[in-house]
């Protein structure tokens, strides 16, 4: 079993910064691959971005690409998410998700075994 814990969370102002924090415990963190998916009312949960178990290989959503930066501690179990220049439409709740590494990093929630709680994003404009 593992267990993920989101932090870092909150209200921010248009154009500001936050990072989230992803706590990973009860298994090998550095076999897996760590994703962060965000959800509104109402829509699926969307991808945002995810790294390979070595942390080399990421990748990001459109939308986030160039202001968004994941990346992991393998030491800490840990995985953050860097958000600059946030915008309104950034508002949601993120979770952080682990997938058993398969030589991929799914975007999409379907292949993902573990998840955490989430924490509230918002941003104001």
């Amino acid at each position: 079993q593992v267990q993920l814990t989101e932090s870092g969370g909150g209200l921010v102002q248009a154009g500001g910064s936050l990072r989230l924090s992803c706590a990973v415990s009860g298994r090998t963190f550095s076999n897996y691959a760590m994703a962060w998916f965000r959800q509104t009312p109402g829509k699926e949960r969307e991808f945002v971005g995810g790294t390979s178990p070595s942390g080399t290989i990421t990748y990001y959503s459109d939308s986030v690409k160039g202001r968004f930066t994941i990346s992991r501690d393998n030491a800490k179990n840990t995985v953050l998410l860097q958000m600059n220049t946030l915008k309104p439409e950034d508002t949601a709740v993120y979770y952080c998700a682990a997938d058993l590494w398969n030589y991929n990093v799914p975007m999409h929630p379907g292949p993902y075994d573990y998840w955490g709680q989430g924490t509230q994003v918002t941003v104001s404009s």
